[in-house]
């Protein structure tokens, strides 16, 4: 079964080009309409609270406003230029606004704004990408989780309508050094870990386990106090029935973030999304990225490179990110670390469950050594990349 890998900033691995026709037996019915109808979805998408956190809850119905075509137009001025914020595998993103009790469009500038994601006509998985986040998106309720707050589906437009998160996504602020802004401290990037880490416990704590199988820098979003919230749940699939230790399906997901077990033979586990953390946790701590052709050769793989050197001790700090090498305590630096070979396991059995990473997170949080003093020698060759 072959596979075709692309870059980890936008695009997904996949092994076929199969898409699923809109007249095609999705289980999935909904009415356009400007009002405030609500779609019927797919039973596959329903899962048990039973055991989910405290702080989010599984529906058992979705509560979407149906918006019309012509709605969403308007909200962002016929999607203007000025008003895109985005644009990735799916489609493009727009900023709208409109009524925060209504959610009918409102005057640019007025009312609540949201994030308008479209459909590329062009785009091979678009529309089971777009149920899957409206089935299992649609259900959902987290404070780590993308509020998604309608839809819309007139014949081949297809649109979703998010809450909108001010600062953007992870990778936008880990990564594309602009020296007009700040990077992000120890404290911010350690309370990031734990509020994404949160929001995938939560979706592998209800009876039937939702493994997101995507997660990456790109898929989580900041709000103005560094909240984590989890975005884009077009991969999302149901984690394996009672007995069954996983699922078998299409290999998809991002080349880098991808667990290996399900690169090689197609097994989804929900630990495999235990290693995609992992990789970000990785990302995190050394302010690379996991892949990245311009770095020298045996460097381009972060994971492959990075691994051998986390669990020891005298050399982590050649590798720890130098943006943030006044801020940190060293003892927790070492402890996350650890926790990210935990999470890298080559094998499912041996990584932790994600209630297991977010109470060892909130431990590492609670360390309140003195921050380490900045190092007087010159900077590791590794992050001047």
């Amino acid at each position: 079964m072959g596979s075709c890998w692309s870059s980890p900033s936008n695009e997904y691995i996949s092994s076929g080009n199969a898409r699923t026709s809109v007249s095609g037996n999705t289980g999935f019915s909904a009415t356009s309409s400007s009002g405030g109808g609500i779609g019927k979805f797919s039973e596959a998408a329903s899962a048990s609270p039973d055991g989910a956190d405290l702080n989010g809850e599984i529906l058992e119905t979705p509560n979407l406003k149906v918006f019309s075509f012509s709605d969403l137009k308007s909200s962002t001025k016929n999607f203007k230029s000025d008003n895109l914020l985005g644009e990735g595998g799916f489609g493009k993103v727009y900023k709208g606004w409109v009524d925060e009790k209504t959610l009918a469009p409102s005057k640019m500038g007025s009312g609540m704004v949201v994030a308008i994601k479209k459909l590329n006509p062009e785009s091979v998985q678009g529309f089971d990408q777009w149920q899957s986040e409206v089935n299992f998106l649609g259900r959902l309720s987290h404070p780590n989780l993308v509020k998604l707050l309608g839809y819309c589906w007139e014949e081949k437009e297809l649109l979703l309508v998010y809450e909108y998160i001010p600062k953007g996504s992870l990778e936008n602020h880990l990564f594309r050094r602009n020296p007009a802004v700040e990077p992000l401290s120890w404290d911010s990037r350690l309370k990031i870990a734990i509020g994404a880490a949160r929001g995938l416990s939560f979706l592998h704590s209800s009876e039937k386990k939702i493994i997101y199988r995507d997660f990456k820098a790109s898929n989580i979003l900041l709000d103005w106090h560094d909240n984590a919230k989890i975005a884009d749940f077009g991969l999302a699939k149901l984690g394996p029935s009672s007995g069954e230790s996983h699922v078998t399906t299409r290999i998809m997901g991002t080349y880098g973030y991808a667990a290996p077990e399900y690169i090689a033979t197609g097994h989804l586990y929900v630990k495999s999304d235990v290693y995609g953390f992992g990789v970000v946790l990785l990302e995190l701590l050394t302010g690379l990225r996991a892949l990245d052709t311009k770095r020298p050769s045996g460097q381009q793989n972060l994971v492959d490179w990075t691994k051998p050197i986390l669990s020891q001790r005298g050399k982590l700090k050649n590798i720890i990110d130098h943006r943030m090498e006044d801020q940190y305590s060293f003892k927790a630096v070492l402890q996350t670390a650890q926790l990210t070979l935990k999470c890298l396991a080559a094998e499912p059995r041996h990584r932790p469950c994600m209630a297991e990473v977010v109470e060892t997170l909130e431990r590492i949080e609670s360390i309140k050594d003195k921050p380490k003093q900045p190092r007087t020698g010159s900077h590791s060759s590794a992050n001047r990349l």
